[in-house]
């Protein structure tokens, strides 16, 4: 157990001063005690500009942990790697294949790493942590690895495949979550939740043997989600005690506004330079 955490978002959809940069993607600067891990890295065009912004040094990383391969979780990956230091780079087998999202009419939308981030992810080499199951990134802190989808009424969010024709459905079973054991309970931290948040947070559950959360942060992918589903998720939240919930990036104004009517003040604004304090 970790126990003091600071979580920054870095990247989102949305900011809330003068002087830092919104972009559709996600980036979360954790920092546990003495860890430091950056969890995704959005589309790369803003995430410098905003850590200088807030004061955030991104050299000597611990750790960079991406929760799937699309391009606006992973596009500053380049950016980042290049920085001093030598952090480990975690993320699942899957993230590194191809990734498309389907459009109206060919050529359809090319959504995976971004060759240049693949090359650096190359040379980091033996750096690079594959993790297909519950992995270790520090003390109090770990990655999920591949998801279970338990329920039916949960889905991946969109039209994503693994080839340009986009005849190979992509389930994503790339996609992953970051858990931080905290004083006040577990934190979790979504980078699209393309598994589902309830198909993650029951897996959580079942890795550690709790049954509560105190905190679900990042991106949920309820953009498309019916009403039904939506009720249904905000339901499952209120079952598994979770005491603040910051849906952000592709959760949709719709997920939100819902979470926040039924929530209350525990639903709270994630936008760039939000900070999550547990000391």
């Amino acid at each position: 157990m970790i126990s003091r955490c600071v979580i920054t978002a870095l990247a989102e959809n949305s900011v809330h001063r003068m002087g830092l940069l919104a972009e559709h993607g996600a980036a979360f600067l954790v920092e546990a005690d003495g860890l430091r891990v950056l969890f995704d890295s959005g589309q790369g065009k803003v995430l410098l500009n905003n850590a200088g912004e807030l004061g955030i040094s991104l050299e000597r990383l611990d750790a960079v942990v991406i929760s799937h391969g699309h391009c606006d979780h992973t596009g500053g990956l380049s950016d980042v790697l290049r920085l001093p230091g030598s952090p480990l780079v975690y993320l699942h087998p899957g993230a590194v294949g191809a990734k498309y999202s389907r459009q109206d009419a060919p050529p359809h939308r090319r959504i995976g790493i971004p060759d240049s981030c693949l090359r650096n992810l190359e040379d980091a080499g033996n750096r690079i942590v594959w993790t297909r199951t519950r992995t270790p990134v520090g003390p109090g802190v770990f990655v999920t690895g591949s998801i279970p989808r338990a329920n039916d009424f949960e889905d991946t969010g969109g039209p994503f495949y693994r080839d340009e024709a986009c005849r190979q459905a992509d389930d994503l079973m790339d996609d992953q979550a970051l858990v931080i054991d905290s004083p006040a309970g577990l934190v979790v931290l979504l980078g699209c939740a393309h598994a589902g948040i309830v198909n993650t947070l029951t897996y959580v559950s079942r890795l550690t043997g709790t049954t509560t959360m105190h905190a679900v942060i990042g991106g949920m992918h309820l953009l498309r989600a019916s009403h039904e589903r939506i009720e249904a998720t905000a339901g499952a939240l209120a079952g598994f005690g979770v005491h603040e919930i910051a849906p952000c990036h592709c959760t949709g104004f719709e997920a939100t506004s819902y979470f926040r009517h039924r929530f209350g003040e525990r639903c709270i604004q994630c936008s760039v330079g939000f900070e999550y304090r547990i000391a």
